[in-house]
């Protein structure tokens, strides 16, 4: 891919950096909206985002996955009802506290989360991989400090079983940093 010429900008000018992350965050949303194309006609972005949550926090009862996803019980409701009827969640009796309900994931909820990270991932990874050594590096450091500066978790190791929040992590899901 030809490379495109830049326009020469100071380098500590705030504008020209929020420039440029908001374009990689525009390509970051198409990568995601990519990922997700093949269970579009299911998943919703934001019942994704709930399978997510369930997915890295196990079992939850419906206003605590409510609160987390900063949504009102009943659209949270709406949602795991969708899921449900689509064979991503279910609901099962606390075995603590037989008047509660929780919410969990099925095999195959847990396999949609894990289908769509590896989407992501691999797509990242083709577009990594056409920068430069000294570029990756670069975009570590920046990365690092950007999110660090943003309160973002970092995400788990390539090789860890579980995926990553895909962007949704502690501090974006309501719970601060």
């Amino acid at each position: 891919m030809p490379q495109r010429e830049r326009p020469v900008r100071d380098q500590d000018d705030v504008d020209a950096v929020t420039g440029a992350v908001l374009t990689a965050s525009r390509l970051l949303v198409a990568v995601s909206a990519r990922s997700l194309a093949a269970v579009e006609e299911r998943v919703t972005l934001p019942q994704f985002r709930m399978l997510v949550a369930l997915h890295s926090r196990g079992a939850m009862k419906l206003v605590s996955l409510a609160e987390l996803l900063q949504v009102a019980p009943s659209t949270a409701m709406r949602m795991v009802d969708r899921l449900i009827a689509a064979g991503l969640a279910v609901r099962q009796v606390n075995p603590g506290n037989r008047r509660e309900t929780l919410l969990q994931l099925t095999d195959e909820g847990r396999r949609t989360v894990a289908d769509v990270t590896a989407r992501r991932h691999a797509e990242i990874a083709a577009i990594v991989q056409r920068l430069a050594p000294d570029q990756r590096a670069a975009l570590v450091e920046a990365l690092t400090a950007f999110n660090e500066a943003g309160g973002e978790p970092p995400v788990l190791a390539v090789d860890q079983t579980e995926p990553h929040p895909l962007g949704w992590g502690d501090a974006s899901l309501g719970q601060g940093a």
